[in-house]
């Protein structure tokens, strides 16, 4: 009987349960893959990279707690030098951008065919760094007009300590103008969903409980005008 090659044992992290399961199915019923472990935000993946040692992680950028990438981060900073192919939702500049800076090894979105998403998991083992269509062309004009914007924006009086992103930055100085979600959605051109998991991180990143304490946070920083704050 010929001796089979090791399978590629895959890390998920994704916050839905019902989407891990499901792409947990899909994975293990490939003849070279199965999935070993998983988790539901960026702190899990830490401790399961750690524990279980996978040969790649396939991870959800937005998730409450600890996002992807935040587990990006923690997994580089511990060292570990695991693939790490984000999959997600999300189209939004700066998740891309934090996720590549990070370290991620690819960016693909949720709607990617199920044969066209295992074969760039094989991509990545072989040294590729799989970037969906929709989003390769944000990052190539990113690297074409002088590399990914930096973490927070230049307006943003925010420090350095709080580690929040350029979006959650500006999501902040519209929290604090009285901008519900969906106006802010509409505002950015983004989902209602992005914008909730992106207020959930800062307020996580700032240990604040509310938007109104955000709002006060934002004006004491210089993010936004006290006369422009609404109740």
């Amino acid at each position: 009987m010929a001796h089979l090659p090791p399978k590629l044992r895959v890390l998920l992290v994704d916050d839905q349960p019902l989407f891990r399961r499901a792409l947990a199915t899909l994975i293990s019923a490939q003849f070279d893959m199965t999935v070993v472990g998983e988790g539901e935000n960026g702190r899990d993946a830490l401790e399961k990279v750690r524990s279980l040692h996978p040969d790649l992680v396939v991870m959800d950028v937005n998730m409450p707690g600890a996002s992807g990438v935040d587990g990006v981060s923690a997994i580089r900073g511990a060292g570990f030098a695991t693939p790490i192919v984000m999959l997600t939702v999300s189209e939004d500049d700066d998740d891309l951008f934090e996720s590549i800076k990070a370290g991620a090894s690819g960016y693909l979105l949720k709607n990617v065919r199920p044969e066209d998403l295992f074969e760039d998991l094989r991509g990545v083992m072989r040294g590729e760094a799989p970037i969906a269509p929709a989003v390769a062309s944000k990052l190539l004009e990113a690297l074409r007009t002088g590399g990914i914007p930096p973490r927070a924006g230049a307006h943003a009086a925010v420090p350095a300590e709080t580690s929040l992103t350029r979006r959650e930055s500006e999501i902040l100085q519209l929290v604090a103008d009285g901008l519900s979600n969906k106006e802010i959605a509409n505002e950015l051109t983004i989902t209602e969903g992005t914008v909730k998991n992106h207020v959930h991180n800062a307020l996580e990143k700032l240990h604040l409980t509310n938007r109104v304490q955000a709002a006060a946070y934002a004006v004491r920083q210089g993010m936004a005008n006290p006369e422009n704050v609404r109740d």
